[in-house]
C-alpha cells in the first residue's frame, strides 16, 4: 500500500489536533507546519529530549517530525 502525501490543508487540521493533545508535554516550545517529502508534516519542536516520552509517528495521516530545538528566547 502506498502512503499517501498530506497536503497543507492535512497538515493544519492535524496540527490543532497535535496540539491538544501536547499542549501538556514539558519542554513544548512549539507547533508548526514543515515541508516532508512532497507533502507536509506537523513539526513539534521541544526544549530537550524527554526521557521515556514516546509520541507516535502521525496523527490524521500526516507524519510527525519531532526535534530539540533548545530554548526559545525573544531578542
Amino acid at each position: 500500500m502506498l502512503a499517501m502525501t498530506a497536503t497543507i490543508h492535512d497538515a493544519r487540521a492535524a496540527k490543532l489536533q497535535v496540539k491538544k493533545k501536547l499542549s501538556r508535554v514539558p519542554g513544548l516550545v512549539g507547533v508548526g507546519l514543515t515541508r516532508h517529502g512532497d507533502g507536509y508534516a506537523v513539526k513539534v519542536n521541544l526544549q530537550k529530549a524527554l526521557q521515556g516520552k514516546q509520541f507516535p509517528s502521525e496523527i490524521a495521516g500526516v507524519p510527525l517530525v519531532i526535534e530539540v530545538v533548545g530554548g526559545i528566547k525573544a531578542y
